[in-house]
């Protein structure tokens, strides 16, 4: 079998984000979905899923999960063999972003979880697609299943999280950069961005898809990801 992927979900989301990839290619990978709501630090769950982790792998973060994959290879490159950064930025929020974070994490502890769903992920930073309405769907129920106080732990790490542009630079790794032409939240410039930062890197960009590649265009989504996994690593 070849090596190991990680997968790591990003805000309100588990395992049924990447459903499909795990499904195309679990065939020819062991794959496994860590935990990122874990810590209220992004540095703590990096150091916490490292230690749970196979002894070399293929990581793939979306959204924060994202965001701690970058912690995680800034503490262990020699762990990780190739990188997928989906719908993320290295970016540390900003005091505004910061302090309308806040005003999420009052709410969701005011019993009003299913508003700061909608706001932190509209309708609209999704795809024009039929199934928009499914995919919200989804991302509720996932958003249900882990609650409101997992919610809280990653809005807090969110908060506190490093500017990782520096991280980037260092990169080895051959990394696959993925994003939506329709995510208003992560936009596709700030993907452009990143993997220009990035020695080694690939950037995917999707059309009519939006926040959730892995959900809006699952099956470009793993295709993009099986023929990428297969491209020889760049001579050093």
């Amino acid at each position: 079998m070849s090596e190991p992927i990680v997968f790591l979900p990003g805000l309100f989301c588990d395992a049924r984000v990447f459903s499909s990839q795990l499904a195309a290619l679990g065939r020819d990978h062991p794959v496994m979905v860590a935990p990122t709501a874990i810590r209220d630090r992004v540095e703590g769950v990096a150091s916490d899923l490292l230690m749970s982790m196979p002894a070399r792998f293929v990581l793939v973060g979306q959204g924060y999960g994202g965001i701690v994959a970058m912690e995680m290879l800034r503490r262990a490159p020699e762990k990780i063999s190739r990188l997928v950064l989906m719908s993320c930025s290295p970016l540390a929020d900003t005091p505004v972003e910061a302090a309308d974070r806040e005003l999420r994490i009052v709410a969701a502890k005011a019993n009003r979880f299913a508003d700061v769903v909608q706001q932190e992920v509209p309708a609209d930073c999704l795809g024009p697609s039929n199934a928009r309405g499914d995919i919200t769907a989804k991302m509720l129920a996932m958003a249900k299943a882990t609650g409101p106080e997992a919610y809280v732990t990653q809005a807090r790490a969110m908060q506190r999280r490093r500017d990782q542009q520096s991280t980037l630079r260092k990169v080895k790794q051959p990394t696959l950069v993925i994003c939506g032409t329709e995510d208003r939240l992560t936009p596709v410039k700030r993907h452009e961005a990143m993997a220009q930062l990035i020695p080694n890197s690939k950037l995917a960009v999707l059309n009519n898809c939006g926040h959730l590649p892995s959900l809006e265009a699952p099956s470009t989504v793993s295709d993009t990801l099986r023929m990428w996994l297969k491209e020889p690593e760049p001579a050093t």
